[in-house]
């Protein structure tokens, strides 16, 4: 089953925290997204408490040796996510060792997604880390490597969607963060588009976090990006 086309970023590390902020969501129209900072804070257990069976994107853009990955995808597939990240400039044999890992999963498997540039970077951060861009270019470089490695997707900038949808095709998923409602401020996101625009290029799953849940009534706010999608 396809989960709803928005993931809704719960930057919690108590339990307590994000129970809250979902339950002041309601009940349709979004998926949860978990990272790194609630999960050494609350282990799979706390996923899986706090995430109470809707569907589940786990965070945990995973770099490291293949097998190191490849355990930490095993380990992260109890929890029964719906997509788990990891970084795609880890490498063709770190991406092949973690697409055998999820598979062990069978039925229940992660799709597993790479990261290629985080959308807190821009073309001058790129450069300091040695990286070759420009940007777009570096995207595509990762995720046609992804999908080469049997990756499922790839997280991407709304700003890559058309040309790594033209790269990948049709079926491999682009999960999109750094959306931003016009009605939103940008905080430390450098590369960001509205939902609307991310879905009418091609995304098939948005990642929103701050513009719903730190807003005045979040259930409003998640239901008014809902229209503008459907408009």
């Amino acid at each position: 089953m396809m989960p709803p086309r928005i993931f809704v970023a719960i930057d919690r590390s108590r339990k307590e925290d994000a129970a809250a902020e979902i339950v002041g969501l309601g009940t349709e129209g979004f998926a949860v997204k978990l990272g790194l900072e609630f999960f050494v804070a609350q282990g799979p257990q706390g996923v899986v408490d706090v995430a109470g069976g809707r569907p589940l994107f786990l965070d945990l853009k995973l770099h490291d040796i293949p097998n190191t990955v490849a355990g930490g995808v095993r380990s992260a597939s109890r929890c029964k996510p719906h997509f788990l990240t990891i970084h795609a400039s880890g490498g063709a044999a770190m991406m092949h060792a973690a697409a055998s890992a999820a598979k062990e999963a069978g039925e229940t498997r992660p799709k597993l997604l790479g990261i290629t540039v985080l959308t807190s970077l821009d073309e001058s951060d790129l450069a300091a880390v040695g990286q070759r861009g420009p940007m777009s270019d570096q995207a595509e470089r990762l995720a046609v490597l992804a999908r080469e490695s049997g990756l499922d997707g790839v997280v991407c900038s709304p700003h890559e969607i058309a040309r790594l949808r033209k790269a990948c095709g049709p079926d491999f998923k682009l999960v999109v963060p750094g959306i931003r409602p016009e009605w939103a401020e940008a905080g430390d996101q450098k590369r960001i588009m509205t939902p609307a625009e991310a879905v009418s290029l091609g995304a098939d799953h948005l990642v929103i976090g701050r513009p719903i849940t730190q807003a005045k009534t979040p259930k409003d706010a998640l239901a008014r990006i809902l229209a503008e999608i459907a408009a």
